[in-house]
């Protein structure tokens, strides 16, 4: 298990369910390293900002990361964390490697819209 402030999904259900229950989710998919840390520690901070998104963490070396791994929009990722961004239970935005906050908020707006103080 992941050492984050985030909820971990641990198996293929656990993900599938998070997938339909929220309208917007986020998945980080990693490890304990330097590239996948900061990126954690930005989603812990987006959370209060982004109350309507959902955001994971997974274990990238658990079986159930295969449903992370084996995207097609993730076959040519060569770094971690893989975080994959789902509407409706469809994968709306992936980026891989480590990312700033910058980064990360930018996908989000567009994706799920502005965060709730900017309206």
């Amino acid at each position: 298990m992941l050492l984050t402030k985030l909820l971990h999904l641990e198996t293929n259900e656990e993900t599938e369910n998070s997938l339909k229950e929220n309208e917007n989710a986020v998945i980080c998919c990693g490890r304990m390293g330097p590239m996948c840390i900061p990126v954690y520690q930005i989603l812990e901070t987006l959370e209060s900002d982004y109350s309507h998104v959902a955001f994971f963490d997974m274990d990238f070396d658990i079986e159930a990361a295969w449903a992370i791994r084996d995207l097609p929009v993730c076959a040519t990722f060569m770094g971690l964390p893989f975080t994959v961004n789902y509407k409706h239970g469809k994968v709306v935005a992936a980026i891989t490697s480590i990312q700033n906050k910058k980064q990360i908020t930018e996908i989000l707006a567009n994706k799920f819209s502005q965060k709730e103080s900017n309206r």
